[in-house]
């Protein structure tokens, strides 16, 4: 088996043509570009109309410093680190460098402002720029759920090529088409050579370890992505990099820890050699301590708005099938510990008597119980089920301390007594209203898949995350989609 690249690799890589990726790439960049632009110029143009309409003398300098800042708007932007390639599609990096980069902007003109001892700016100061910063933010998002349709149809994708073991390859593609708006297309694989199939679901195998290059430049691939693999080392990854690197192509690694991200990882170099440190993850301390005050507030003041619509929620069960409107069910918490959940009812009265004579009818693939078409579900039950709203009584639960507003599913202690000790680990946060796996396909998801999520939460929590799923629950549950 040949792992590693020649010179004839290298020469056929630098006769590739550019990346199809690249196209759409620029064009991207231009609406952003343009997009930024414009938002600098609705917000000059909106305060200075502003200062105009309340009978404040504008000078002709200030219009000369508004043009100025609606030029410099984008490029600070572009110092912030909001152009770049991989802060687009995903994550907070992409409104992290427009913040960076508005706020620099400020602070620039704040100061320039103060060092001049000039008053003109003060209005571009409080006012402009503050505006532009969110309607760029706002603008950046849009563009982002755009991004996100187009690739859901097969539009604006980076083809990758995928290299690595038989199990890990399978599992990125079927990672990558559950979730298509991350916009990665698997178009070919590269397996040992001893272990060659024709195909991987689909996805044609086109050469072992040692033709990565080769496959790269006939299928003209926009990236690379290695799979945890023991062939290659270290050295083989350092060839494949520069082999990849004339052409422009990007190369991933995924590494052995696959759901431990984000700051508990980083790279020290010791001894010479560049370490992975990844950090424990905190469970308790003051993080945690601002986490169940944020959950206990937000609970709260939801309790109060909500306090109408769940009276008549709840009269709507009762009126329309026999039994309470709440229906509480043993748990299992943190650490193990049992708690009794809240819930609307929307199931008839003898649900749980009923269990047995529908098990052969399971449509979940694992330890938990599901089916599409339930027969002891109400007619207002299926209503409030497709979209959440038998859960909004476990805000009693969150205020209680026993549930978090984002956490792990919260397990039955019959499910819990059928985990492994993998799927325990789940127990070591407190389980939550919603999740990851709420927002990531609900009960359309495999009991394998729905652990990992619930896994890769628990080992990187914090607040930011559970603010981004919390916006995200929002949308799901408006369309109703993955619940039943």
């Amino acid at each position: 088996m040949r792992v590693g690249m020649g010179e004839s690799d290298v020469v056929l890589l630098n006769a590739v043509p550019r990346h199809a990726s690249s196209i759409w790439t620029r064009a991207y960049l231009r609406l952003l570009f343009g997009g930024d632009m414009a938002c600098a110029l609705i917000a000059c143009v909106s305060v200075l109309t502003g200062r105009l309409l309340l009978g404040a003398f504008v000078p002709a300098v200030e219009y000369v410093l508004g043009f100025a800042l609606i030029v410099a708007w984008p490029l600070a932007l572009a110092m912030g680190g909001a152009y770049r390639q991989r802060a687009h599609g995903e994550g907070t990096e992409e409104f992290r460098a427009v913040f960076n980069g508005g706020v620099g902007l400020m602070a620039t003109v704040a100061i320039g402002a103060y060092v001049t001892q000039t008053s003109v700016a003060r209005s571009f100061v409080m006012a402009m720029l503050p505006l532009a910063l969110l309607s760029t933010l706002y603008f950046r998002y849009k563009m982002r759920k755009h991004l996100h349709r187009r690739r859901v149809v097969g539009e604006y994708t980076r083809q990758v090529i995928a290299v690595g073991h038989r199990e890990s390859i399978l599992d990125l593609v079927v990672q990558f088409r559950r979730q298509p708006h991350h916009g990665m297309q698997v178009v070919g694989a590269c397996l040992p050579s001893d272990r060659m199939d024709v195909e991987l679901d689909g996805v044609p195998v086109l050469g072992s370890f040692g033709d990565v290059a080769q496959v790269v430049a006939q299928s003209r691939a926009d990236a690379v992505a290695v799979l945890a693999c023991p062939e290659l080392d270290g050295a083989a990854l350092r060839r494949l990099a520069w082999s990849l690197e004339t052409a422009r192509t990007d190369l991933f690694v995924a590494p052995a820890l696959m759901d431990v991200a984000g700051p508990r990882i980083s790279i020290r170099p010791v001894a010479g050699m560049p370490l992975l440190h990844v950090e424990h993850p905190e469970f308790d301390g003051a993080r945690q301590l601002v986490k169940s005050g944020f959950d206990r507030i937000v609970a709260g003041s939801a309790l109060i708005l909500l306090a109408v619509p769940l009276l008549v929620i709840a009269a709507l069960i009762r009126m329309t099938s026999p039994g309470p409107a709440l229906f509480r069910q043993i748990r299992v918490g943190r650490g193990g510990r049992e708690f009794s959940v809240f819930k609307f009812r929307t199931m008839v009265v003898d649900a749980e008597q009923r269990k047995g004579e529908l098990l052969d009818a399971n449509d979940f693939d694992g330890v938990l119980f599901k089916m599409r078409n339930d027969p002891r579900v109400t007619r207002v039950g299926a209503f409030l089920r497709r979209y959440s709203l038998d859960e909004l009584p476990q805000l009693l639960n969150v205020i209680g301390g026993d549930m978090s507003l984002v956490g792990p599913r919260p397990p039955l202690p019959d499910e819990v007594a059928r985990y492994g000790i993998d799927v325990r680990r789940r127990l070591v946060v407190k389980p939550g209203m919603t999740g990851l796996w709420q927002v990531s396909g609900r009960s359309d998801l495999t009991w394998e898949e729905s652990v990992r999520l619930d896994l890769r939460y628990v080992e990187n929590w914090s607040l930011i995350l559970d603010l981004q799923i919390l916006w995200k629950t929002w949308a799901v549950v408006t369309r109703g989609e993955g619940a039943y």
